[in-house]
């Protein structure tokens, strides 16, 4: 139940500040992605499974929040929790950097995979130079953002595991 209200608490938080504090503020016409954001951090810390889910509960509140056609965001953002943490296990020796790394990465393939699925439904009406413009500037804006949300996302992260207690 912990867990629960932990992951309801920063996706709308996350969705609150998207919404107010960031819809204005724009990198060369890009907006920082804090879904994205949120997804690829906790599919860092807690694995495949953990990531999938706080994607795709991220993605559907996004999309219906910002009225948005319905599980675009959510499928993007479940696959990429997905697949981040499926590389979490080849992480030998994790750096300070890492992850700064990993969420411009994944901001980027996630907002390109996005868009291609937006473009097969219909839904996209820009070119292509535009959406790797559009990406890679997400990518950057999430990359700077990452070494501010990451301590507060894996405190958050740990404090809402249980505890184990070891009976004699």
């Amino acid at each position: 139940m912990r867990r629960f209200l932990t992951l309801a608490v920063v996706i709308v938080t996350a969705l609150l500040l998207q919404t107010t504090v960031f819809a204005d503020v724009r990198l060369l016409g890009a907006r920082p992605e804090l879904m994205y954001l949120l997804t690829i951090v906790f599919a860092m810390l807690e694995g495949p499974s953990s990531g999938a889910i706080t994607g795709f509960a991220g993605g559907m509140a996004q999309d219906f929040l910002l009225n948005q056609p319905k599980g675009i965001t959510a499928l993007t953002l479940t696959l990429l929790g997905y697949a981040v943490g499926l590389l979490r296990q080849y992480v030998v020796s994790p750096s300070p950097v890492l992850p700064v790394f990993v969420v411009a990465g994944g901001t980027f393939c996630g907002v390109l995979f996005y868009g291609l699925v937006s473009f097969l439904l219909g839904q996209f009406n820009s070119n292509a130079l535009y959406l790797f413009r559009v990406a890679a500037l997400s990518a950057v804006y999430n990359a700077i953002l990452t070494p501010l949300v990451y301590p507060v996302l894996r405190r958050a992260a740990e404090a809402s595991r249980s505890q184990r207690v070891v009976r004699w």
